[in-house]
């Protein structure tokens, strides 16, 4: 036999025991020929004659048995034989509810799922930094296939009917202010302040000669050691004042970059002048975005980049995904209040699902079941459970033997 056409394991295994219990049942049959020729010269062999005889009507019938379980012994239409062929639909849908009532019940979902910890385990799975890789680049590599397949007709489609539609719908200067105020909230746009009053710094720091050849430019009739003086001191001045302004948190300055802050987002989500100023900046963009040329070349060059970056094997967006991945692991194994929410709603989604859909479940199953082919279903129980079925032929053959030397020692002794 080809590797191509070599049988599954569980196959092999009912070949082999199905041979096993034919040889058995042949042996039978020799003896009891054996027996019977032989047994006028010597009558001990009528012992031997008992057993062979009812071994080998154990073995027929349970052969028998057995066969009409997946087919029609002998290829003979008897009535009740091939029994799971011919039932296969009524055993699917039976299959499908037994699993419905007996499995997929609140109480055994919930006993399940309390033994379960499916957040831990998959932060704990994530947390290694070969399986984040993995992980990234697993999702990564529907990516490629998924940009190939889209067009640039289905683009621009995408664009016209979801994308464009959309942007036209937008207030933008409202939008932008609503966005402001959840940046400005508590005080987080000081921090821009903040970064804005350092590189001012720094930049009057490495520039001082820069600012005094511009002094000396604008004061052409002054010496140069003057210039010189006026400009250190008017850059030490300021700094000092970027300084004053970085460590006092109610600074005037501050109080008036808050102030012109909120003015600017009341003026964004209230002011005419700038919705006016907004849907103007929004019509220029979406008629950047409806020129073909534009998009096309858009389009192919962002495609043309992330496909090229995925398939390298330093992917920088596979890194950036697999560190997300691994710092979002880490971050929920170390609170347990967060994973033990996660485990809370994982479970009751998951049994939610499960209860709710049980049918649909077992739809499925009886679904499945009928679709397969009368011959299929036969030899997948076979090869499931055919092992078993035919240690009964086995058994059989031994027990009815057994009973047949019983047999015969009470009727020796009843006819005594």
């Amino acid at each position: 036999m080809t590797p191509a056409m070599a049988l599954p394991p569980r196959s092999e295994g009912v070949i082999r025991m199905k041979r096993l219990a034919l040889g058995l049942l042949l042996a039978m049959l020799a003896i009891l020929a054996i027996a019977a020729t032989f047994q006028d010269k010597h009558p001990w062999l009528s012992w031997v004659r008992a057993f062979a005889e009812a071994g080998s009507v154990g073995a027929i019938a349970d052969w028998f048995a057995v066969t009409a379980l997946f087919r029609h012994p002998l290829g003979l239409p008897i009535p009740h034989t091939a029994i799971i062929p011919r039932n296969k639909d009524d055993i699917g849908q039976a299959l499908g509810t037994f699993v419905e009532q007996n499995f997929l019940t609140p109480e055994n979902l919930t006993r399940k799922f309390a033994t379960l910890d499916p957040a831990g385990a998959a932060v704990r799975w994530l947390s290694s930094p070969d399986n984040s890789q993995r992980c990234a680049r697993a999702v990564c590599e529907f990516v490629p296939g998924m940009l190939e397949g889209l067009d640039d007709a289905d683009f621009r489609r995408f664009l016209d009917q979801a994308v464009l539609p959309q942007l036209e719908r937008l207030e933008v200067a409202p939008l932008a202010g609503r966005l402001l105020e959840v940046m400005t909230h508590e005080g987080r746009h000081q921090a821009l302040l903040d970064q804005g009053l350092h590189i001012l710094d720094g930049w009057l720091t490495e520039h001082r000669e820069l600012i005094r050849e511009k002094f000396s430019e604008a004061s052409r009739y002054t010496p140069g050691v003057f210039d010189r003086y006026v400009v250190n001191r008017f850059v030490d001045g300021i700094v000092a004042l970027l300084h004053d302004i970085a460590v006092n948190p109610e600074h005037e300055m501050r109080v008036r970059f808050d102030v012109a802050t909120q003015v600017f987002i009341a003026k964004l989500k209230a002011s005419p002048e700038y919705a006016l100023k907004g849907q103007v900046l929004l019509e220029d963009v979406i008629t950047h975005l409806r020129t073909e040329t534009y998009y096309r070349t858009v389009w192919e060059d962002l495609r043309g980049r992330i496909v090229a970056d995925i398939a390298r094997p330093s992917s920088l967006i596979v890194g950036a995904l697999a560190e997300g991945l691994a710092a979002t692991a880490r971050i929920i194994q170390a609170d347990d209040r967060l994973r033990a929410r996660l485990d809370a709603w994982i479970h009751t989604s998951a049994e939610t699902l499960l209860v709710r859909h049980r049918h649909e479940i077992s739809k499925l199953i009886t679904e499945v079941v009928a679709s397969w082919d009368a011959e299929e279903i036969s030899n997948k129980v076979e090869a499931e459970i055919g092992r078993d079925l035919q240690y009964i032929r086995i058994n059989g053959t031994l027990v009815g033997g057994a009973a047949g030397v019983l047999l015969h020692g009470l009727s020796l002794a009843f006819a005594s």
